[in-house]
C-alpha cells in the first residue's frame, strides 16, 4: 500500500522516497532496483548527484518487467549551474534523456543561488584554483517563469523549490502563475524547520525533508570532495532518547526518525545503498509514536544550529545575493 500527500497540482506523491545523493553509479542502479522491489514508488534525484543515467537504467529494467510509469514518482533537480532561464529547458531535455523518460513527476530548482556554467562540459565552471564561479545576473523569479514552462509543455507535472529560505519562497508564490508545490529542504530531528513548515503550510505547499537522518555520510563526503570540515556532526542514530523510544517500539532509530517526520505531515527521502536498509526505511507503517515520544522528539529541535548543509564548502558562496543562510553567518 503506498501513502501518498496530495500536491497542490492536482498529482499524488509517495510519502516515503528514496534519496540518491552521494551514491556511486554502479551503487545506485541496484538501490534503485530494490527500492522498486521493495514497494518504493518515488525516486529522488539532481543533476548535480551525477547519477540520473544509472537511475534510468535500473527504471528501464522495471518497465521492461511490466511496471508501469504511471505508477512511480521521479523528482529531479535543475542544477545550481544551470540557473538562469536560458538554461532550465537545457537541463531538464538532459535530465529527461538522462533518465529515459518523457516527463518528470517533480521539477525543482535546486539552490537559490547559481554559478557560472561550463558551455563543453555543462557543469559548473570553476576557477584555476578549482573554486566555483559565481554567476551574480541570476534571477529566481525570471528562473521560476521558465519552470511554469515546463509544465505548460508536459515535461513536468509539478514543479518546486529546494534549499529557498521564507522570503525567496514568498517571493516565487506571490509572482507565480504556476504555484511551486513542493519543497525540499534540510529536515531532521535537530533541524525541524517549523517557521518554514508554518510557511508552507499557509501555502498549501508539501515539505520534503532530506537528510531526515542527519546525513550520517555528509561528514566525510565534506572533507573528501571539498576539504571541509565541519566542528559538530550530529549523531541522531545513537542519540540516547531515540534510543530508548526504538527499544520500546522494537524498531531501528532510523525508523523512529523517519516516523517522527512521517507524523508531522513530511515527505522523507532517506537514501541507504544496503538493500536491507532501504527496506526498513519504508517499513513505516505498522507503528505510530505516542504523543508523549513527539513531544520528547520536537525538544530536540536546535532549530539553525542544526543545520548541516550550509553550502559554504562552495567557497565564496555566502557573497551571492541569493545565498539563502545569510542571517546565519557570524
Amino acid at each position: 500500500m503506498i501513502h501518498s500527500v496530495r500536491l497542490l497540482s492536482g498529482y499524488d506523491m509517495p510519502t516515503v522516497g528514496l534519496g540518491t545523493w552521494q551514491a556511486k553509479p554502479e551503487e545506485i542502479e541496484n538501490a534503485v532496483s530494490a527500492a522498486l522491489e521493495c514497494g518504493y514508488r518515488h525516486i529522488d534525484t539532481a543533476t548535480n548527484y551525477n547519477n540520473e543515467d544509472a537511475i534510468g537504467r535500473a527504471l528501464k529494467k522495471w518497465f521492461e518487467k511490466g511496471g508501469a510509469r504511471e505508477e512511480i514518482f521521479i523528482t529531479t533537480k535543475l542544477p545550481h549551474f544551470g540557473n538562469r532561464p536560458s538554461d532550465v529547458e537545457k537541463f531538464i531535455n538532459l535530465s529527461l534523456e538522462r533518465l529515459g523518460l518523457d516527463y518528470l513527476d517533480m521539477y525543482l530548482i535546486h539552490m537559490p543561488f547559481a554559478f557560472k556554467l561550463d558551455e563543453k562540459t555543462l557543469t559548473a565552471a570553476t576557477h584555476e584554483d578549482g573554486s566555483y564561479i559565481l554567476d551574480f545576473d541570476t534571477n529566481p523569479l525570471a528562473v521560476w517563469k521558465e519552470m511554469e514552462k515546463q509544465v505548460k509543455s508536459g515535461r513536468a507535472r509539478s514543479i518546486g523549490l529546494s534549499n529557498f529560505n521564507e522570503e525567496q519562497i514568498t517571493a516565487i508564490w506571490e509572482s507565480a502563475q504556476v504555484k511551486p508545490s513542493n519543497l525540499q529542504v534540510e529536515l531532521h530531528a535537530y533541524m525541524q524547520q517549523k517557521s518554514i513548515r508554518e510557511l508552507c503550510k499557509k501555502y498549501n505547499i508539501i515539505v520534503t525533508a532530506y537528510s531526515p537522518l542527519g546525513s550520517p555520510a555528509a561528514k566525510t563526503h565534506f572533507r573528501t570532495k571539498y576539504n571541509y570540515d565541519l566542528d559538530t556532526f550530529p549523531d541522531l542514530l545513537n542519540h540516547p532518547i531515540i534510543l530508548e523510544i526504538a527499544t520500546r517500539h522494537k524498531k531501528t532509530t532510523a525508523q523512529v526518525l523517519l516516523r517522527y517526520l512521517l507524523q508531522l505531515g513530511i515527505v522523507i527521502i532517506p537514501k541507504s545503498s544496503s538493500s536491507e536498509r532501504i527496506k526498513l526505511n519504508i517499513d513505516l507503517f505498522d507503528f505510530a509514536l505516542t504523543e508523549e515520544d513527539m513531544t520528547l522528539l520536537s525538544d530536540l529541535d536546535k532549530d539553525v544550529h542544526g543545520r548541516i548543509f550550509n553550502f559554504l564548502f562552495f567557497k565564496g558562496v555566502q557573497d551571492h545575493p541569493h545565498y539563502p543562510f545569510k542571517s546565519e553567518l557570524p
